[in-house]
């Protein structure tokens, strides 16, 4: 069989016309591959192409005077669209019968939601493209303070798994006294479960050894791994902010110096070595941003309170979106198609 030698032309033409799960599989060919599809270009293309939903639910919430559940508001906000601006879609989740919070998302489009009434949890599983929804068993009650990620092991048929980290009421009164002047193991910020390489990454601190961890869970083996920063990644002072990321599937690593206001990305390759992929000078305009999460290779999504920020590194520009005038606590990237799911097993 010959061999052929495509450019990157060529397979831009070819893959961006192929479906979703088809072009997925394609980056197993080649690294140039695997660069090609996670370019913003790229995705647009895709997008436009072959009518794919890629963007960020963004968990929002209004500071009025009502019950939680009337404050909560989900949009979605894309840069895919035909037009050069961020495109921005209120009331995401507007089909499930009550107002939710997001709890976690996959790359396939699946949400987890929840919602609190007459003093018990509620747990939703939806494809907010297709607008399926069912209601799934809430958690272990005996269990507390949750970190809840979710991660899709095959999808013919569709098999996912939910996980999440939890300290039990028992341990619960051994460690208030000294949780109320110190960090908690799992780290202070909303830091999300990050699905890379096939498994789920959270960052935790271990106050005993006064370092910062990356816990791993292997979804196919069910085995748990935690592994030690190197000393250059990890927070020398209180203020310094640190964020687990994925980059093209890889686990990544985002870093804000607290006094040189220098955002560094890392990069953690296949020999277990963290590369420096990316460094920005923050400016004014993205100083009191937060939330980090990579929508492209070569894009980077920030937030504030109030807005959301795609920053490209290629041209060195901001698109900012405004969440309707609503508090954005949180963001979550979905990339997924229009094919309804079978949510439950038969």
């Amino acid at each position: 069989m010959e061999s052929y030698d495509f450019s990157n032309d060529v397979l831009l033409e070819i893959f961006s016309r192929a479906d979703l799960k088809t072009m997925k599989k394609c980056r197993v060919l080649s690294k140039e591959c695997k660069d090609l599809t996670y370019e913003s270009t790229f995705m647009r293309l895709h997008s436009q192409r072959t009518s794919t939903m890629v963007g960020y639910l963004l968990q929002c919430s209004k500071n009025f005077g009502y019950s939680w559940r009337h404050r909560l508001s989900s949009n979605f906000v894309s840069i895919a669209n035909s037009g050069l601006e961020p495109k921005l879609t209120p009331k995401f989740l507007s089909f499930l019968p009550e107002p939710v919070q997001v709890v976690a998302t996959v790359n396939e489009g699946l949400v987890l939601c929840s919602t609190r009434l007459y003093g018990e949890n509620r747990f939703y599983i939806c494809k907010p493209s297709t607008q399926q929804w069912e209601f799934i068993p809430a958690p272990n009650p005996g269990f507390y303070r949750s970190k809840i990620s979710m991660l899709v092991l095959g999808s013919n048929p569709l098999r996912f798994k939910i996980v999440g980290l939890s300290d039990s009421i028992d341990d619960k009164h051994s460690v208030s006294d000294s949780e109320s002047d110190s960090e908690s193991d799992l780290d202070s910020e909303k830091n999300q479960g990050v699905s890379a390489c096939g498994g789920l990454h959270w960052l935790i601190f271990n106050r005993e050894q006064d370092k910062d961890i990356v816990l791993s869970f292997d979804g196919n083996k069910e085995e748990w791994k935690m592994a030690s920063l190197p000393n250059s990644l990890r927070r020398k002072e209180y203020w310094e902010q640190i964020a687990l990321v994925s980059w093209e599937g890889n686990l990544g690593l985002v870093k804000v110096g607290s006094k040189t206001k220098m955002m560094d990305v890392w990069v953690l390759n296949h020999e277990h070595i963290w590369i420096r992929k990316h460094t920005m000078n923050l400016n004014k305009e993205c100083f009191l941003t937060r939330f980090y999460s990579f929508y492209s290779a070569d894009t980077l999504l920030m937030k504030d309170i109030w807005s959301v920020y795609f920053y490209n590194f290629k041209t060195q520009k901001f698109d900012r979106v405004t969440a309707d005038y609503q508090d954005t606590d949180a963001a979550y990237f979905i990339q997924t198609d229009f094919e309804s799911v079978q949510l439950k097993p038969e």
